[in-house]
């Protein structure tokens, strides 16, 4: 039986890493690289070897503008490879949206739900409330398929949050206790490169819900966007390694409670290095807010968990008056302009995300 997540959410100032195996085809990153359960399987493995703390098995991919698979077939990519991590003793997280997916790996060991459709499923959530495993609440805006023109906002930073909020309300409300909620804002989901930078620039407004977070920037497009050099095309998706390290020390740097990467063992000594800056070398000396981190760029130590950086959201969309920043935001998209669709579970109708 695989461990549990309660002692990974033990106070502590280690960042933890998620290692992706996604078994799929069509996945943005590593589609079609652990179609075999046995190569999946051994990728997970390594990936604890080299540091991982959970690794999270996917068999249906979100990617924009992704279309769905049948339930029976995304089960069929994930189970054997769950119960063989399981059983060797990994805590693993299914990332599913689907109720039926998420009943049958937990049965198989899975001790996290990583569910990128915002909660939209009551049924998912009287599962993860029934069973009493840990549940990552993403913010999301509706499915893959089509979540790229759900990509408008005033303010990104403050209607993610409040978009999060509300859901986290309505997941506690379905009977899913608090502490054992993880909060990711869905980097890339429904979010331009602009959104994107401009909530890990405000990573603190999504840590003041209280929740841990989870933060997944690895290998997106937003960095390939960010290297393309002049009108080059932006970089793929297997030449971003080395700039998803760079978001995973800034994020550890900042507090945060986990990322989720493909390459782990960067990744995990990124973080360690985080610690060992922290605590001038002494990586195992207890936290003290006495220990302020300072973070290139943000004009010194602002409390041990400080800010990314100080800049103006720009690229958020207009706002009405000035931000916490002091800064204005730049022209965009007018709220008449924005879908009607509910936050955070817009456009199920149209291509269910609960589909069993």
């Amino acid at each position: 039986m695989s461990a549990t997540v309660d002692d990974l959410l033990e106070p502590g100032d280690l960042t933890k890493v998620m290692g992706v195996v996604n078994v799929t085809p069509d996945s943005f990153s590593d589609g079609g690289t652990f179609l075999d359960p046995v190569d999946a399987v051994r990728a997970g493995l390594r990936m604890v070897d080299e540091g991982a703390d959970l690794i999270d098995v996917g068999g249906e991919s979100t990617r924009p503008g992704a279309s769905r698979v049948v339930a029976s077939e995304e089960m069929r990519r994930v189970l054997p490879v769950v119960a063989e991590l399981a059983a060797a003793g990994v805590r693993v997280s299914v990332d599913t949206s689907r109720v039926s997916v998420a009943a049958a790996a937990v049965d198989a060991g899975a001790v996290l739900v990583n569910d990128v459709s915002g909660g939209c499923d009551p049924d998912l959530l009287a599962l993860v409330a029934d069973r009493g495993v840990h549940y990552v609440l993403m913010h999301a805006r509706g499915p893959s398929v089509d979540m790229s023109r759900r990509a408008v906002y005033g303010d990104v930073v403050s209607e993610v949050t409040a978009e999060l909020e509300a859901r986290l309300e309505t997941v506690v409300a379905a009977g899913v206790s608090a502490d054992r909620v993880i909060l990711d804002p869905g980097i890339g989901f429904a979010k331009t490169a602009a959104h994107n930078w401009a909530l890990l620039n405000n990573i603190d407004a999504l840590a003041a819900l209280g929740r841990p977070l989870l933060v997944g920037t690895s290998r997106k497009s937003f960095l390939g966007s960010v290297l393309a050099a002049g009108s080059a095309r932006p970089r793929p998706s297997d030449e971003r390694d080395d700039a998803t390290q760079a978001t995973t020390a800034l994020l550890a740097a900042a507090g945060v409670w986990a990322v989720r990467v493909h390459a782990v063992r960067p990744a995990a000594d990124a973080v360690r290095v985080v610690r060992a800056w922290r605590h001038g070398g002494a990586a195992d000396v207890v936290p003290t807010t006495s220990l302020p981190v300072v973070v290139p760029g943000t004009g010194g130590a602002t409390g041990h968990w400080p800010r990314l950086g100080a800049a103006p959201r720009t690229g958020a969309g207009p706002v009405r008056g000035k931000g916490r920043n002091g800064g204005s935001f730049e022209s965009g998209p007018g709220r008449r302009d924005r879908p009607t669709a509910a936050p955070g579970c817009a456009g199920e109708q149209e291509v269910p995300w609960s589909a069993r």
